[in-house]
């Protein structure tokens, strides 16, 4: 997939103000039933030192104020650390950098058999995803994957520009930040079988979900001879 060129603009002013209260989000359907698999399996298998004041989020308003007029846009995964505990009793609607934290480490972006804003380096009559996240927000790494395709796209801010990553040669993408490869495995789970984006250690190690850890100690306690019923 090759990158639309960047289209010029001649001067914008970057403000991060908080959502106001009266903002109304896209009550837009979820496009794809398999994204939000794909995102909780992310974050399920992070460690907890990992998600600890981190905002892990899926389809969640990020935002900044272009000109004076709030863009948000709702990236499929989002890591953000650190970040305040949220006391409000409300639920939380949004998240600005700069005011409320700091930039997030990596956004990602899940396609579909139909391509979006994904690549999109629009910002005169709306602002494109990439355009967003590479020139507005300047986020260090955005992943596009294709999970029908088996296909995941890194890119890291380099200067003032995305540029694509090469994986290793077991085709992994090592995350600064999180200390943490990043690729592509195949198998299934939540009543999916298909691609799926897996995270493993500096060591090459696997990280498990939770019922892959379960399964895991009830084989060992097999091994040693004991009931892990009892």
């Amino acid at each position: 997939m090759s990158v639309l060129p960047q289209t010029s603009v001649s001067e914008i002013t970057i403000t991060w103000p908080k959502l106001p209260e009266d903002f109304v989000l896209p009550d837009d359907p979820v496009e794809n039933l398999e994204h939000p698999l794909l995102a909780n399996a992310l974050r399920q298998a992070l460690t907890p030192q990992l998600c600890q004041d981190a905002l892990i989020s899926a389809n969640f308003a990020l935002c900044a104020a272009i000109n004076n007029r709030p863009i948000c846009k709702a990236p499929d995964w989002m890591y953000i650390r650190p970040v305040a505990p949220w006391s409000s009793p409300e639920p939380r609607r949004s998240y600005t950098p700069h005011t409320e934290g700091p930039i997030p480490l990596m956004v990602m972006e899940f396609l579909s058999d139909t391509y979006g804003e994904e690549y999109s380096m629009e910002c005169q009559k709306r602002i494109g995803k990439w355009y967003f996240y590479e020139q507005i927000i300047k986020v260090p790494l955005y992943a596009i994957f294709h999970p029908q395709i088996a296909d995941l796209e890194l890119y890291a801010l380099e200067s003032t520009r995305y540029q694509i990553q090469t994986p290793d040669s077991n085709g992994l993408y090592w995350i600064p930040g999180l200390e943490l490869f990043l690729g592509v495995w195949e198998g299934t789970r939540d009543n999916r079988t298909g691609n799926w984006l897996r995270w493993w250690n500096a060591n090459g190690e696997l990280l498990l979900w939770p019922e892959e850890r379960a399964e895991k100690l009830t084989q060992r306690l097999r091994d040693l001879g004991v009931d892990p019923d009892s």
